[in-house]
């Protein structure tokens, strides 16, 4: 999982910062040439907590996933939750409550990998 570093995925050479976030976004170019999905993005905005002084005062979303009929999702892959981790995630709900947050965590590539890894190309 900690396997950080550049890799190309759908064309466009990212930094990722483990093997899950790199497999995810892998994943998500699949539902991409699918038709599943319009477009996604690595890490393209920080949110900002206003008025907050100490501790977390923003938080940057894995991806930005963009569905067919032009709404979008953040996406936040995770390995496990830290307690910084989880004030960010209820910064940011409480910050931007309009906005739509799915948390992808280990439970998900327990289930999703082995099939996935069978269809998706430099599955790691």
């Amino acid at each position: 999982m900690w396997r950080q570093g550049w890799r190309e995925v759908g064309s466009r050479k990212i930094f990722f910062r483990s093997s899950w976030e790199c497999n995810y976004a892998r994943y998500l170019e699949y539902l991409k040439l699918q038709g599943q999905i319009s477009k996604w993005d690595h890490e393209p905005k920080t949110f900002w907590f206003e008025g907050i002084k100490r501790g977390c005062v923003s938080y940057l979303p894995d991806f930005r996933i963009e569905r067919l009929n032009g709404s979008h999702y953040w996406v936040e892959v995770k390995g496990w939750m830290t307690a910084k981790s989880k004030t960010k995630i209820k910064r940011f709900k409480k910050y931007y409550p309009s906005e739509e947050l799915h948390i992808v965590d280990k439970k998900w590539f327990l289930e999703n990998s082995s099939k996935l890894k069978l269809i998706i190309e430099q599955w790691e």
